[in-house]
This record gives structure tokens, sequence and C-alpha cells, in this order.
């Protein structure tokens, strides 16, 4: 395993940040903890990459322990923080030369590694870092996390705040890095992120709520959701909510997402009822279950 969590706790004052989290990350995987802001998930990340000491638990990566062998962890990983943290007066080739020389190694070593994602940038080698666009900061962050070649890769939300083209480019970058051999462990608050991934862990309020493959997650969830809609969405939402039966009603996209409590639930009734609540256009069908209907519900 390229990283073993065990029990990890960490409070910061009453406030528990992670409870008895545990879970595990084969060697070259791309595990993803899926969960909103103050799930946790960074201050894992800190304990990971030896920034944190844990309260309770023990963790190893590529099988250093977290506080006894901080220092060949620190030699090892490759750790993109959620905030740029890289030097913004410097240049995009100054940063890159800068990380290269503090693990003893250069550009040219490693150039194979980075060079997928290098050549998008090196256009701009000359402009200062704090210059670049969110996508471009991006790029030079990962080729700096890349640049001594580590074996496993923390990315804390390395999407947040970038446009969709970008984010889907990283992506791909994050896949070739993976045939590298690279184990990728990364964070994100987006749901859509979660599918990318070999298998993903649910993270809420410092617990972990389920870990499987997406794919998994989403087949095994039994309970039936219906896509519903009509032409006073903000009634629709009020009207859901009132129906006797309901379990779950929040919005999702265009629609609303229904969950009745009855396993004998009949949608002829629910519009029949709609109906008498003078809603018109309604449209009820069932859903595609996404990783963001299970995580609601969990």
């Amino acid at each position: 395993m390229s990283i073993q969590v065990q029990n990890i706790s960490k409070s910061y004052a009453k406030i528990k940040a992670i409870d008895a989290v545990s879970f595990e990350v084969k060697e070259g995987e791309i595990f993803g903890l899926i969960g909103p802001d103050g799930a946790g998930k960074t201050t894992l990340f800190r304990i990971l990459t030896t920034l944190l000491i844990a309260d309770e638990g023990k963790a190893s990566v590529v099988d250093y322990d977290v506080i006894k062998d901080y220092k060949a962890i620190r030699n090892s990983v490759g750790y993109m923080p959620g905030k740029f943290s890289l030097y913004q007066d410097l240049t995009v080739e100054e940063n890159l030369s800068f990380f290269a020389t503090i693990f003893g190694t250069t550009i040219e070593e490693n150039y194979e590694l980075i060079k997928d994602i290098y050549i998008q940038i090196e256009p701009f080698k000359k402009r200062r870092a704090g210059a670049l666009s969110g996508g471009m900061k991006q790029k030079l962050a990962l080729c700096c996390a890349l640049i001594h070649a580590p074996k496993v890769l923390f990315l804390d939300e390395p999407t947040t705040g970038v446009d969709p083209v970008s984010r889907k480019e990283f992506w791909q970058m994050l896949k070739r890095l993976q045939q590298k051999g690279i184990t990728i462990l990364v964070s994100t608050p987006y749901m859509d992120e979660a599918s990318l991934c070999d298998r993903i862990a649910l993270i809420q309020k410092g617990k972990v709520l389920k870990i499987d493959t997406p794919q998994a997650i989403t087949d095994n969830y039994e309970k039936v959701i219906y896509d519903i809609q009509s032409k006073n969405t903000h009634g629709l939402i009020h009207d859901l909510k009132n129906y006797p039966s309901h379990y779950s009603v929040y919005a999702f996209g265009e629609f609303i997402h229904y969950i009745d409590k009855n396993v004998d639930f009949k949608p002829i009734n629910l519009k029949t009822y709609l109906e008498s609540k003078n809603h018109s256009e309604i449209i009820i069908k069932k859903a595609i279950t996404t990783i963001e209907d299970v995580f609601m519900d969990l």
C-alpha cells in the first residue's frame, strides 16, 4: 500500500477536524477524498505530508511512518496545496528551478516527467508566477510538485476556482501521471470529479461516510430517485416537502430530486397531488443516481 491511515483524529480546540479516519491507497491508484469545505480534507493532507501531527492514530506513506520518518516522506512525495503557494515574484522558470534545487535535482533530470505539462506553460517561462492565469498557475504548481519524481502526489482541491476547460485538461494530466506509476491522492468538493477516481472516500465533518469505487457506490444505492419538474420550481420544492410520504427533496440542476418513503410509490398519485396544488407542465421520471445523491443521503 502506498498510503495507510489508521484511526487518525485531529482537533482544533473543541472542534474535531478529523474523527477516527481509516483508509488505504493502493500503489498506482487515483484515490479521491470527496467532500465540502470544512470536511477535514486539508487537515488530513497536512498530517500525511508531515506538516501536522495527529492527536490519535497512525499513518504511513510509502511504508514510512509520518512521524518517525518525516524527512524520508518529504523527499518521496509531491504536495500541491489548495492555495497557490509558489513565489509570485519569481518567474515560471525560476520557481521550477528553485524547487528542483531544494530536492537536489535539476529540471533536465526529470524533464520527461513534467514535459507534457510544462510545454503548455513554457511560452510564459519568463513571466512572473503572480501574473499567470488560474489554469497556468495550476500547471506550474503541478510541475513544481513533480520535479523531484515523487512516488506519491498529494493534490488538495487542485481544480477549485479553475475554469471547466482547465479542469478537464488537469484530470487528463493526472491520468497520464498515473500511467507512469505515480500514486495520486486528490481531494475535491466537486462531486462530478469523483467518477474520475479509481476509488473514493466520501467525507463530511471529519468522518468517512463510505469508501468504494464510484460505480459501486451508485450501483449499491437502493433508493429510487425521481426527477421532478413543473412550471413553478420554488413552489414545487415547498409542496414536495409537504407530501406525506416524502423522504428527501432537493434541487438538482433543472430538476428536483425526490425520494419517497414507500416502496410501492406510484408517481401518478404524486402528480395528482401536485395538480391539486395548481402545478402545470409536470414531469416525473426516474433519475440516474449520482455520487452527489448518495452523499446527500449519507
